[in-house]
């Protein structure tokens, strides 16, 4: 099994992370060439459901000058300061289990989670 590469930030603290398991680097990687276009992942939270929050994942075309930059194995993560607070040393999964598959995230920060599994609280 492949060693997990180290973030490479452009601008974040050096005590902050946000990480990709090589199977969610594959794919960000297959989806952006399948879009033809994009640049990374964007992580955040949005005030939302039972729990408080939700994360919002979307595919970055043109980075924010204002976000933090994570990168593992080859695929950037942006994400904006107000997120960070929330999900900092967080790891981004993504699996298959039967018939479901997508992105999992192991958050240090979660003190709860709501049944549903939509939103989190920390």
């Amino acid at each position: 099994m492949a060693k997990p590469s180290k973030p490479t930030p452009s601008r974040r603290s050096d005590n902050m992370s946000v990480t990709l398991t090589q199977q969610a680097a594959n794919h960000v990687t297959r989806y952006l060439a399948k879009r033809g276009k994009g640049v990374g992942l964007r992580l955040g939270v949005r005030t939302t459901g039972c729990s408080g929050m939700a994360y919002k994942l979307e595919y970055v075309d043109e980075p924010d000058p204002t976000d933090l930059v994570f990168e593992n194995f080859g695929v950037k993560v942006f994400v904006d300061a107000k997120s960070m607070s929330y999900i900092d040393g967080t790891e981004l999964d993504y699996a298959r289990e039967g018939l479901n598959e997508g992105f999992k995230f192991r958050n240090p920060n979660e003190k709860a989670t709501c049944g549903c599994g939509e939103s989190f609280s920390v």
